[in-house]
């Protein structure tokens, strides 16, 4: 099946074609024409499998066609709920490429950040929000947020939700949503509070059940180096004085960890580029045709910008940040090793990692070779709960910190937008 012939509006099928996107998965094959027949969906499916594209395709045909009918002010009429700013940032990004030829407009709000932009493109309205519940329940007290006109409600990894203790968080967004609406809910398990909670969002839903991607190509062969943290730079450069690695697709946790492996590369004189969300399509789309041809030796993406990414008889994927769910190492080393072509893949794994490494190798049923001819081995000890509270409290006061020196940059007369204001003062 292709996703031509799931009923899909021409808009959509173009932005589709344009990421190489033709076969769904199976998810999306079972997902998109039960939500396009506006049907309640309980989805059990793990991240990786695809599932975002089967909620955003079919949520994108509905608000196209009713914008087409009523060209009003735009309200929120479909609203995503995600446990992290990450999901958050990449089902916004998902949004936007699925719908590039739509003129549909998505937000994407977040806690941990100043509220300003985001306000600010509130005020200008959207279609879909997307959302961590903290941040979406502050904006909605302060009256910036109401989600009267909401018509499509998605609550995606909910077991995720609950283990972060937005239980509560949750039911009061429930109560200030409209009754009629179609509701669609994600889950990669399905424990008894869970199935309690679908219960009070669905009415007579529709299950969609997919088992996760749990098997790597034979032809992969699997290799593991323990280090630290800091050191993790310096191995991944004495892993590439080996020349026979010439062609390198190198994952990265974040868009930002991506640019910082790319600059570190390029300082040594490795032909590197970046691939990742904040990367405009005809960046990307350079990069991946620069690697291809052979003019760039490692390409650094994060696994949302890493989808649809088809590279003929490419041997070396390097995970540097280790997947946290480990579906996303087999999609990731997938890339290599296909049409039963030798594939080789090397993780750089530090201590706060070592638990991921477990639960690749119980799905993938295979132990990874550890590599002991190491020059940066491990030494360092995991975090204890204590310290990674004091870590996380730590990494929130220097976000902060960031963010107010930033501010007070841009707010200073030397500083370009300081020099406008000051401008605009001087005028009045």
């Amino acid at each position: 099946m292709e996703f031509k012939d799931l009923e899909i509006i021409e808009p959509i099928l173009r932005a589709l074609k344009e990421e190489k996107y033709v076969e769904p998965t199976s998810i999306q094959e079972k997902a998109i024409p039960l939500i396009i027949n506006r049907s309640d969906v309980l989805g059990s499916a793990q991240t990786g499998t695809g599932k975002t594209a089967a909620f955003a395709i079919p949520i994108l045909q509905h608000l196209f066609l009713a914008r087409k009918k009523n060209k009003g002010a735009r309200k929120i009429k479909s609203l995503i709920i995600t446990p992290t700013r990450e999901l958050a940032i990449q089902i916004g990004e998902s949004f936007t490429t699925y719908g590039k030829f739509t003129w549909l407009k998505n937000i994407v709000i977040f806690g941990g950040v100043p509220q300003g932009k985001q306000t600010d493109s509130l005020r200008r309205g959207a279609d879909i929000l997307v959302a961590t519940p903290g941040r979406l329940l502050d904006l909605m007290d302060q009256g910036f947020i109401k989600l009267k006109d909401v018509e499509y409600f998605v609550l995606d990894e909910a077991d995720r939700m609950l283990d972060m203790g937005f239980i509560h968080d949750i039911r009061k967004i429930i109560a200030k949503l409209p009754a009629k609406r179609q509701s669609l809910f994600f889950s990669a398990t399905m424990p008894n509070n869970i199935v309690e909670l679908s219960r009070k969002i669905l009415t007579n839903p529709r299950k969609v059940d997919v088992s996760p991607i749990s098997s790597a190509a034979e032809t992969v062969r699997h290799y593991l180096y323990y280090t630290n943290k800091p050191r993790k730079k310096d191995l991944l450069l004495h892993i590439l004085q080996d020349q026979k690695i010439d062609q390198v697709l190198l994952f990265s946790r974040t868009k930002y960890g991506a640019d910082r492996i790319a600059r570190n590369l390029k300082r040594e004189k490795i032909r590197t580029a970046a691939i990742h969300g904040d990367k405009a399509q005809n960046q990307r789309q350079k990069a991946l045709a620069r690697f291809k041809a052979g003019e760039v030796r490692v390409l650094v993406a994060t696994d949302i910008a890493a989808r649809g990414i088809d590279i003929e008889k490419l041997k070396y994927v390097i995970n540097y940040d280790i997947p946290n769910i480990a579906e996303t190492y087999v999609h990731r080393i997938g890339r290599s090793g296909r049409a039963g072509e030798e594939g080789n893949a090397i993780s750089l794994c530090e201590p706060e990692e070592n638990v991921y490494i477990k639960d690749i190798e119980k799905l993938i049923k295979q132990k990874i070779e550890v590599i002991k001819d190491n020059p940066f081995p491990q030494t360092d000890k995991p975090r204890s709960a204590a310290e990674n509270k004091e870590w996380e409290k730590e990494k929130k006061l220097k976000k902060q910190e960031f963010f107010a020196a930033k501010k007070k940059r841009e707010n200073s007369p030397n500083s370009s937008k300081g020099y406008k204001k000051n401008k605009k003062v001087i005028k009045k």
